[in-house]
């Protein structure tokens, strides 16, 4: 009886150790895979004003999605580079693409293609523009941005002398704002009022890599555990033969 009981333990501690393996192994390649995926599809960026307040403050680390200037859409939060603003990346809210005509204010709000747009990422009682915008029609290829933060923004609204009335090339653009991941303040909110416009721009794959880094840690963590805990309480659960308590060997 003993030998069939000892037998059918190692056969249990065989298959566990085995199922323990492929979750570590399985754990690596889903941590490592979404490692690696965040890497090349993300870039990381501290902001340094306050320029896109309440939104992103001066000092946040934000995650950007590497995309081409193509793919932007109205409302999206991007980084960008233009030469006569600096010529090092900013942060900055499109509010207006090639073909659509922009101004302020209406009733205190933005308005493009003539529809006034909510605003709802604007801090508490801010009008959409201080001093207004004159109504400009954005050049194909270029976009109109503005800061959240529209009293202290240096965005379109300071270069409207410039050829393009202060608007920028969508090639200029790197990367479209996912999330600000320090503070942890998480997905960046859909600008909903640009819906009545045409689609909304669909967030990046930043939460499935997280989900895949949580589950490949878990599985790791999980299987390198099973055999010390395995092995103590097997150690607790043993019973002691007659002839061990004797001294028999």
């Amino acid at each position: 009886m003993s030998g069939t009981a000892s037998r059918t333990d190692e056969g249990r501690g065989g298959l566990g150790s085995k199922l323990s393996g492929l979750a570590v192994a399985l754990g690596c390649v889903l941590f490592l895979g979404a490692f690696l995926w965040g890497a090349v599809a993300y870039a990381p960026y501290t902001v340094p004003t306050d320029s896109m307040a309440p939104t992103i403050t001066a000092g946040d680390r934000i995650l950007a999605e590497r995309i081409d200037g193509a793919e932007v859409e109205r409302g999206d939060v991007v980084v960008f580079r233009q030469e006569t603003w600096g010529n090092t990346p900013m942060v900055k809210r499109v509010v207006a693409v090639g073909g659509d005509t922009v101004a302020c204010c209406t009733d205190g709000k933005l308005t493009v293609n003539g529809e006034k747009i909510d605003e709802g990422y604007l801090p508490k009682g801010q009008a959409a523009e201080l001093t207004g915008i004159p109504e400009i029609t954005v050049p194909d290829g270029r976009l109109f941005l503005l800061g959240d933060e529209r009293s202290g923004s240096l965005d379109s609204t300071a270069h409207l002398t410039e050829a393009g009335n202060g608007t920028v090339p969508r090639t200029n653009v790197d990367a479209r704002v996912d999330a600000v991941v320090w503070p942890m303040d998480g997905m960046l909110a859909p600008p909903t009022g640009f819906e009545k416009l045409g689609e909304l721009s669909s967030p990046g794959p930043l939460r499935l890599i997280t989900t895949a880094l949580v589950v490949g840690m878990v599985l790791v963590l999980g299987g390198a555990a099973y055999g010390p805990v395995a092995k103590r309480l097997g150690g607790r659960g043993r019973t002691v033969t007659p002839s061990e308590a004797a001294g028999v060997g």
